[in-house]
Order: C-alpha cells, then sequence, then structure tokens
C-alpha cells in the first residue's frame, strides 16, 4: 500500500513496483487519516509511507501503524532529516526520491525477510563473535558485524543495513574504519562500507576499479582513493590490482 499525499509521486512508485517480481499495490492513500482506514480494510503486508504529509507527520502515522498493526513500514521522502526518527520506529528502509530502482529492490529483499521471520519461515544464521550495539524502540539490541551487508553514511549517523533490518547509530566513518576490520566490512568511499564477501564482480574505469556488484545486484561505487586497498582486499593475490604499464605508456607518463 502506498500513502503519499503527492499523486505523482503515487504514480511513479507504482510504476516501480509492477516491474518488481510478486508485488502487487492492494490500495493508496493521500493522508494519515485515510491510510489507518486503508490498513484496517486490507491488512497489507507493507506501507510505503511519505513524511512530509497534511495533517498527520508520516512519523506519526508509521508509529501508530506499528502499534496496532503488523504492517511493516517502509518510508519514502524527499527529505533526510528524518532517518533516525525512522529507523528508531524500526522501518524496514528508509527510501530517498527519486528512489533508484536498485534500492527498491534491495529494500524488498529485505521486506521479504522479514515477513519470512515474522512467519516462522526463515533460515537460521550464526552470529559472529563481534557486534555493535544500537538503538532500538524499547532500549538496544545487538548486531553481530557478520550479519552487515553494508553500511552507509547519513550526516552525523551512520545506516547500518542486514538482511532484514535498518539500524542507525551515530557515529562516524572515520571512526567505524579505526574500529572495523576490513575482511570484514571493507570502505569503498568515504561514505559507504560493504562486506567484502557479498561482493561477486568488480568493473573498471581505465586502470582502477570503479564498481562493484553484490550477491543482491546492487551496484556500488568504488572513490578513486579506495579503488587499490578495494582490490588488494577483494584479492590478496592481486589478480585486480592494475597491470604494469607497458614501457610505451610509462615513457608517456615521464614525457
Amino acid at each position: 500500500m502506498l500513502v503519499d499525499d503527492e499523486p505523482k509521486a503515487t504514480m511513479l512508485l507504482s510504476m516501480q513496483l509492477a516491474e518488481m517480481d510478486d508485488v502487487t499495490v492492494v490500495g493508496t492513500a493521500a493522508d494519515g487519516d485515510a491510510a489507518f482506514a486503508a490498513v484496517s480494510q486490507l491488512r497489507p503486508d507493507l506501507v510505503f509511507l511519505d513524511i512530509e504529509m497534511p495533517g498527520r507527520s508520516g512519523i506519526e502515522v508509521a508509529r501508530r501503524l506499528i502499534a496496532t498493526s503488523k504492517v511493516e513500514v517502509i518510508f519514502v521522502t524527499a527529505f533526510s532529516d528524518f532517518a533516525a526518527e525512522a529507523f528508531n520506529l524500526e522501518a524496514v528502509d528508509y527510501l530517498l526520491k527519486p528512489v533508484r530502482p536498485d534500492r527498491l529492490r534491495e529494500t524488498l529483499r529485505r521486506a521479504r525477510r522479514r515477513l519470512q521471520q515474522r512467519t516462522g519461515a526463515h533460515p537460521s544464521t550464526a552470529a559472529g563473535q563481534d557486534t555493535i550495539w544500537v538503538p532500538s524502540r524499547h532500549g538496544g539490541v545487538r548486531v553481530s558485524i557478520s550479519d552487515i551487508r553494508r553500511i552507509e553514511a547519513a550526516r552525523d549517523y551512520a545506516l547500518l543495513y542486514t538482511d532484514t533490518h535498518t539500524h542507525i547509530i551515530r557515529t562516524t566513518m572515520r571512526d567505524l574504519e579505526q574500529k572495523l576490520d576490513s575482511r570484514q566490512l571493507l570502505r569503498i568511499q568515504r561514505s559507504l562500507f560493504v562486506r567484502p564477501d557479498i561482493v561477486v564482480r568488480v568493473e573498471r574505469s581505465g586502470r582502477r576499479i570503479s564498481r562493484v556488484e553484490t550477491d543482491d545486484g546492487a551496484i556500488l561505487e568504488v572513490g578513486a582513493s579506495y579503488a587499490s586497498r578495494v582490490a588488494q582486499a577483494l584479492d590478496p593475490n592481486g589478480e585486480l590490482l592494475p597491470p604494469p604499464r607497458r614501457p610505451s605508456e610509462a615513457q608517456q607518463s615521464a614525457d
């Protein structure tokens, strides 16, 4: 179900979801009160929820929906300011407009896993020994570093993405880089860490790695200053490092 007071935004998201497998938009609403009524009647699994709406804000709507129903909430907004509040409500994800198709697919995969967990159909996973404490709606939760797929910067916060949840902590990427082992989470640009073992393909731009693809199809940019260490981390044998320059190339560079 989609909740947004902008018809164009609702139409665009509906078109994007129509391209996704096993997704059906069962209804729409343009404000909080209409959303409550529609959720009660339609009983959707997921609600894509805008934040800035007439009357009740999306945060207020989500808080009530989560407290009174079994629906999972995905925020879709043009504003990044409310990310901390959104993840404190344990939303599935926080998407910024315009929504990229790869981010939408990733969010839907996470939502499906969470729904499977809710019905007891999820596979068990072994937790690693290294963990990070993150705040939750009811206090705090210990997250295994081995379960984190990637970490993104969000101003003064960092977003930790697992298969089923998105957590938010107040920290900087520099602090995280000092604490984390690059064999567990590898920094590939100023604002992004990724778990090396989920990288399935790399792309080059000239002599350096410019992008990596993860096992869920996400394409992630690699910063130029991080390309060499990314290559070394992904392939200690050195096959991903740039090949030695030919003599003619070296001569041209010297000239």
